[in-house]
């Protein structure tokens, strides 16, 4: 008897480890309800004698890699029966009966689960692989697959795929690297930069464009990865069948997932995720415009907010606080990122140490602690307090950390530090599009200018020199302390370092949609004429434009762009490239400047 209770006891852990080695049932944290789920509930509900037919199922959206270090990386797919995403915890409305206990009508939950197999080799062939394993997937985190490949060696490309557990049903292949040792001396890095993707302004091909040049190593992503508008919100994508699922602005659960499900169909999307290993972060978009900690800019978290809320275009009306913990849940499902701290929530601020290269530091200057940003009808009052001690774009525990390391990039002794920000550091002046009563961007750092202060002084204080600010609007920057340090803009001296902010992959930018190519260059001059520390600045390739043709009428071009930074000892390069069209799936891409930082 006793040792059959022990067989009974190790059959248990066998199948539990099955779940829980599958990330997303924590994710991004098992402490709080609505952001993880029950395994002890889901393996009591699911019927292991009665799984799906391997024929049934699909791997709907290819494979991802993400979050490498040096002995592990991320491995991600979706293995679904259906192609749709799981309407589990739908908003409930209307009223129900007193003592009601009816799930059906609300959440319809499977009970059978998927079992997928992964491995991952050196081998293209997936042969004789150096780790694998078997986990479960459901229709409780929408049958996604999120592991932790572990045991592998620095900075080595690996090849993985995924397999519905006793058949012949294979995943496609997909490419990653691991990082670097901490203290591996590292002679190169090649990254791509990318922000912006909104799905129904245009294709994608900058996020493929890179894979098929084979030109990097990693694939860093700033944020707003997804819109939450509807169809005609903020783009139009009916006329390059381009029209974002579901087509409402998006709340709940449901919602932010099958918009995630939306944009990570794109073909160029797919390609990039399944051929390198992508670090992202969110901005504003992946909950909604202008967000902050305690919301965004038609929605708080007050009882006013949610009764008046005026649902213009489509969806459910969904407190924000709910709203964020959907979209939270919805990302973390989704992308290829690991669970940062377990005790926080919200946290998806982290450090990558690349070799004795580069220190990565992903900041979330956006959802995580923010004061209060400019929400459009509040403008006057954001530029009055802008220069508030009080105001954070990250709030005091995540600004103690940026700070710390830092200073522990510098004493470790890293060539470089590439600090990704999800909106532009530097001040600029744009005046030229916002009118010279607010001048200034206020939802960027703009509008924490103590915060900016605070991270300039310890890069001062500090000597911590070697800098790269990563952000998103398409220009480059001397980092300097204006009116704090002496500043040369000519030879660049009193420049702490360098900031480099990328175009949109196809998001158009703030002087309109509809610019010329003539206009968007005016536009570019005055800025850099304008901003001292401003070197060079490009509007058109984040833009959408109506171009003369060469025949009678009026031609629609949209254009948009990224760029890499190939980073060595000696210095950093900086290659933007514009995509000359998406309105179409092309490959093509022109080089619009290069620039080295020594």
């Amino acid at each position: 008897m006793h040792l059959h209770l022990l067989s009974l006891l190790a059959s248990a852990a066998t199948v539990t480890a099955t779940w829980t080695k599958n990330l997303n049932y924590r994710s991004p944290s098992e402490h709080h309800p609505f952001l993880s789920v029950s395994i002890h509930n889901i393996v009591r509900r699911s019927n292991l004698s009665s799984p799906f037919q391997p024929s049934q199922l699909n791997f709907t959206h290819g494979v991802a890699s993400g979050d490498p270090y040096s002995d592990s990386i991320i491995l991600w797919t979706r293995c679904s029966p259906q192609y749709d995403d799981d309407h589990s915890n739908i908003t409930v409305s209307g009223t129900v009966p007193l003592y009601n206990h009816e799930m059906q009508s609300y959440a319809l939950i499977s009970t059978a689960p998927v079992c997928v197999n992964w491995r991952i080799s050196t081998r293209p062939d997936i042969g004789m692989p150096v780790s694998s394993g078997q986990v479960y997937t459901s229709s409780d985190i929408d049958y996604t697959v999120k592991v932790e490949a572990g045991g592998l060696a620095p900075f080595t490309q690996y090849y993985y795929q995924f397999n519905v557990c006793g058949s012949s049903n294979n995943s496609p292949i997909g490419m990653a690297k691991t990082a670097p040792r901490p203290d591996d001396v590292t002679t190169q890095l090649n990254l791509a930069v990318y922000s912006c993707s909104n799905y129904n302004f245009g294709f994608f091909p900058a996020f493929g464009n890179a894979a098929r040049k084979n030109s990097v190593d990693f694939v860093i992503h700033l944020g707003d990865f997804i819109y939450e508008y509807a169809e005609g919100a903020y783009g139009w994508g009916w006329s390059i069948g381009r029209v974002p699922q579901p087509n409402a602005e998006i709340r709940t659960l449901y919602d932010y997932r099958k918009r995630h499900a939306t944009y990570r169909a794109d073909l160029d999307s797919i390609a990039s995720f399944q051929n390198n290993a992508w670090i992202p972060v969110w901005d504003d978009h992946e909950v909604g415009d202008n967000s902050y900690r305690d919301g965004m800019a038609d929605q708080n978290n007050t009882e006013a907010s949610y009764l008046q809320y005026n649902i213009e275009f489509g969806g459910e009306k969904v407190a924000f606080e709910q709203r964020k913990m959907n979209a939270v849940r919805a990302y973390f499902e989704w992308m290829p990122i690991r669970q940062v701290a377990m005790e926080d929530n919200l946290r998806i601020w982290r450090t990558f140490s690349l070799g004795n290269l580069v220190d990565l530091i992903m900041l979330d200057t956006r959802q995580y602690d923010r004061s209060i940003t400019d929400l459009y009808w509040n403008t006057d009052y954001i530029h009055a307090i802008s220069n508030d001690t009080g105001r954070s774009m990250m709030g005091p525990r995540q600004e103690a950390w940026f700070y710390n390391q830092l200073s522990e990039s510098k004493e470790r002794g890293a060539t470089w530090r590439l600090i990704g920000s999800q909106t532009v550091f530097s001040r600029i002046n744009e005046s030229a599009a916002y009118g010279n009563v607010n001048p200034l961007d206020y939802d960027a750092w703009d509008g924490y200018q103590a915060n900016r202060n605070r991270t300039l002084k310890h890069l001062y204080d500090n000597n911590i020199t070697n800098n790269i600010m990563m952000s998103g609007d398409s220009q480059v920057s001397d980092l300097v302390w204006l009116d704090a340090e002496p500043y040369n803009a000519s030879s660049d001296v009193g420049a702490i370092d360098v900031e480099f902010a990328g175009t949109a992959v196809s998001s158009p930018p703030p002087f309109g949609q509809n610019i010329t190519m003539a206009r968007a260059d005016n536009a570019s001059a005055w800025l850099v004429g304008a901003n001292s520390e401003l070197q060079w600045q490009v509007a058109y390739y984040r833009q959408v434009a109506v171009l003369k043709a060469e025949t009678e009428g009026k031609k629609l071009i949209k254009s948009s762009g990224y760029y890499e930074l190939h980073v060595t000892q000696r210095n950093v390069s900086a290659q933007y490239f514009g995509i000359p069209s998406i309105v179409q799936r092309l490959p093509y891409e022109v080089s619009l400047a290069n620039f080295t930082v020594q």
